[in-house]
């Protein structure tokens, strides 16, 4: 799973260049959270793109991640990106008043589909896209809110398991504070990514390479000495958010129907 860090930088701020270019865009936006995948991307699209270029919505719930704000804000200067703070409070607040709920989930989900649709409403004002910051560990198990953080115009994180992303940011310079701290979705207080999912992001993703990019089976993993509990439960996050990777599937019933035969770029003018 080592990766050439260098390539793999010249690679990614190429792709975030070049795929804004074909669509006409020069500028990027995304939600900077404090925590590492969102930085890792902040830097690529500063180096792709340009700090000016660059927009980064910090979207706290209340006072509720102090440090990571304060993050968040010190590598936005560092970097010399743009920045605007918006607190998603009144919003979220207003809606569980009319729609109570007791479930932490429900809010955090209603909480990331906020910051999305800011962020959306940003890409329609600075005319820029919107770059993803979920990685290959979270798009694999389904760690994520549809239409919500997993969300975005390009991702240019998305090929990179979390230990990857963590072997990227040390390459590019993040800074220690957030190269290290515990990972969080900042959905709650005391709330872990690690703590949320049972297992840590190392576990997960020695299973999830050998499954997904070595191609081999349960047995076969279980047989290299991995737990076959551990093997089970990622097996099992994988097959049950195979609906987030996916477009909505669509009926069939013209001749040419997107997402079963009208599958490429067409030039009209042909």
């Amino acid at each position: 799973m080592k990766i050439n860090s260098a390539f793999v930088e010249k690679v990614l701020t190429r792709f975030i260049h070049d795929e804004l270019a074909k669509f006409g865009f020069t500028k990027g936006v995304l939600g900077l959270s404090g925590g590492l995948d969102s930085a890792v991307c902040a830097v690529l699209a500063a180096r792709a793109l340009g700090e000016k270029n660059v927009l980064a919505l910090i979207l706290p719930y209340g006072t509720a991640f102090p440090a990571d704000i304060k993050d968040a804000i010190g590598l936005a200067r560092t970097l010399g990106i743009r920045t605007k703070r918006i607190d998603i409070t009144p919003q979220v607040d207003a809606y569980f008043r009319r729609y109570p709920t007791k479930s932490r989930l429900l809010k955090g989900n209603k909480m990331a589909r906020e910051r999305m649709s800011i962020l959306y409403d940003f890409s329609a004002r600075e005319k820029a896209l919107i770059l993803g910051t979920s990685n290959k560990t979270e798009l694999l198990i389904g760690y994520g809110t549809i239409h919500g953080d997993m969300a975005c115009a390009i991702n240019p994180m998305g090929d990179l398991y979390k230990t990857q992303i963590r072997e990227l940011g040390a390459y590019l310079g993040v800074p220690g504070r957030i190269l290290n701290k515990q990972p969080t979705a900042g959905l709650w207080p005391g709330q872990t990514d690690e703590g949320e999912i049972g297992n840590t992001y190392a576990e997960i993703d020695a299973v999830l390479f050998e499954l997904a990019d070595q191609r081999k089976s349960r047995s076969e993993i279980i047989a290299e000495g991995f737990k076959a509990e551990v093997v089970d439960k990622v097996i099992s996050l994988i097959k049950g958010s195979e609906f987030k990777r996916k477009l909505p599937p669509i009926a069939k019933i013209s001749s040419r129907t997107v997402g079963h035969d009208f599958l490429y770029p067409y030039d009209w003018d042909k």
